[in-house]
C-alpha cells in the first residue's frame, strides 16, 4: 500500500473475524516496525506475543477497573483519567457503572495481542522533574508500536493501540513475568478487522497547527 494511504486507513479495529495471524505475518510486521527511532537508538522495547486463551481473560480482567472509571467518567461528560482536571465521581459512583464490553471483550477475542514494554533502564525521561505526569519516556516506545500498527495495515490486519490494562501494572508483571524496571506501553490486539473502514474522522491541520507560537495564526493551505 501507499504510505499516506496506510497512514489514513489505519483505524482502531476492535472486532475480528477468526483468521489467524500467521507468524511468518507477525515477524514480517515485527522486522519491519523495528526501524522506528528511540533515544539514544536505544531501541528499549520487549514484545510479549500472546495467544493463550487464559492469559488473554487475565489481561481482560486486568482492564476492567480502568475501563469502569473510563466509562463513568464519559457518561459523566468528563474527559476520562485526565491529570489536569480531576474527576468529580466518587468511588462508590464509579463502582456502579457497567463495564462496556467493547472495553475488554477484544482483549479475549483478538486472535493475538502483543504486549509491548519498554526497558525503563534505558529511556532517557527528560521531563522526570516537571511537577507533572512524565511523557518524554514515550517517545522511545511508542512511536515503534505505532509502527507495528503501520505495519499490521499494510498486511491487511488491523488493531489498537489500549491502554487500560496499565492501571493494573502489578498484575501484568505477575502475569508476564516482567522485571520491575520494565513497564507496560501499551497492549495491542491485533487480527483481521471484520470491516475496514477507509474514511478517519480527524480535525484539519488549520485546527491545531499554528505558527511561531501556541496563541498564533493557523497554518493554512497553501494557495
Amino acid at each position: 500500500m501507499d504510505l499516506y494511504d496506510v497512514m489514513r486507513t489505519a483505524f482502531s479495529a476492535r472486532e475480528f473475524t477468526a483468521d489467524p495471524v500467521e507468524d511468518a505475518t507477525l515477524y514480517r510486521i515485527l522486522e519491519n516496525a523495528r526501524f522506528a527511532p528511540s533515544g539514544g537508538n536505544r531501541q528499549g522495547w520487549r514484545v510479549i506475543i500472546i495467544r493463550d486463551p487464559a492469559t488473554k481473560a487475565a489481561i481482560a480482567e486486568a482492564a476492567i477497573p480502568a475501563a469502569r472509571r473510563y466509562a463513568a467518567q464519559v457518561a459523566a461528560g468528563e474527559n476520562p483519567w485526565n491529570t489536569v482536571v480531576p474527576t468529580k465521581l466518587t468511588p462508590e459512583q464509579i463502582a456502579a457503572t457497567p463495564v462496556p464490553p467493547i472495553l475488554t471483550e477484544p482483549y479475549r477475542n483478538a486472535p493475538v495481542l502483543l504486549a509491548v514494554c519498554v526497558d525503563l533502564s534505558v529511556v532517557a525521561s527528560i521531563d522526570q522533574e516537571l511537577p507533572r505526569v512524565g511523557i518524554a519516556s514515550g517517545a522511545s516506545i511508542y512511536p515503534f508500536a505505532w509502527n507495528i500498527l503501520l505495519a499490521a495495515r499494510n498486511e491487511g490486519l488491523g488493531g489498537t493501540l489500549t491502554t487500560m490494562p496499565i492501571a493494573r501494572e502489578p498484575d501484568l508483571q505477575a502475569l508476564l513475568h516482567l522485571p520491575p524496571h520494565v513497564a507496560v506501553a501499551t497492549i495491542i490486539t491485533l487480527g483481521r478487522p471484520a470491516r475496514q473502514l477507509t474514511r478517519l474522522r480527524r480535525k484539519p491541520v488549520e485546527a491545531f497547527a499554528t505558527l511561531e507560537r501556541y496563541d498564533g495564526p493557523p497554518f493554512t493551505r497553501p494557495a
